[in-house]
């Protein structure tokens, strides 16, 4: 059974969410404020957590950025009173994987939990092996010859994209519209950083290299075509 956490501090709402949430197959955890979510997430299994913005001790927005900062990448879906474009880029810009204007439809919010749920379970099915380097999406972390590190999301998605097509260019901005946020407000040169903190972490590797195609973008090169997925 999947572990859903609502992140909610109003009795009622919380009374509303159980039914909803075992009707459909779920079992729900309940926290009424941010540091309590954030002690269950950093000690319980969870597969999906729905917080409000508006929290007691610890907004949602602290809380979502001090989960992905920490490298937990639990789907979190943010409720909020206002839905104003500011609200909504900073709640994209903490982290958030969706977000919903109260009031709340109750069969949106279910068809938006199980579509963040489906999309989670595929992620969490790939792996990419590039000789002896294995690259594994549900813990975003990179196995060399049996040494682990766990990458920050975006490096690992840039890596995991270049590596996923061997040779192939890809432009900055085909980059920064596959892996950043729609709302994000960084530019093209971010691209850039994370490019060169990946070659730093991999100066050494014998099983890939990122080249810089002048005037296009960048791409992966295999010195040993052995890649399987």
């Amino acid at each position: 059974m999947l572990h859903i956490l609502v992140v909610e501090d109003h009795i009622a709402n919380r009374v509303i969410s159980k039914a909803m949430l075992l009707q459909y197959g779920y079992q729900p955890i309940f926290a009424s404020d941010g540091a309590e979510a954030l002690h269950i997430l950093q000690t319980r299994q969870v597969d999906l957590a729905v917080m409000d913005v508006a929290l007691p001790k610890m907004d949602g927005y602290t809380l979502t950025s001090i989960l992905r900062e920490n490298g937990n990448n639990v789907p979190v879906l943010m409720v909020a009173a206002r839905g104003n474009a500011q609200d909504v880029h900073r709640g994209f810009l903490a982290g958030a994987d969706d977000y919903m204007i109260k009031p709340v439809d109750t069969e949106e919010l279910m068809l938006r939990i199980i579509a963040l749920l489906r999309r989670s379970r595929n992620d969490a099915s790939r792996k990419l092996q590039v000789g002896g380097t294995e690259l594994n999406f549900s813990s975003l972390s990179v196995t060399v010859n049996g040494k682990n590190e766990t990458l920050p999301k975006k490096e690992f998605l840039l890596l995991f994209k270049l590596l996923s097509h061997p040779d192939r260019i890809f432009t900055r901005r085909q980059l920064m519209d596959d892996i950043w946020d729609p709302d994000s407000e960084s530019d093209e040169r971010t691209v850039d950083v994370h490019i060169n903190r990946l070659r730093d972490r991999f100066r050494d590797s014998a099983d890939f290299g990122i080249l810089t195609i002048r005037g296009m973008g960048y791409k992966a090169v295999l010195p040993r075509k052995n890649v399987s997925s």
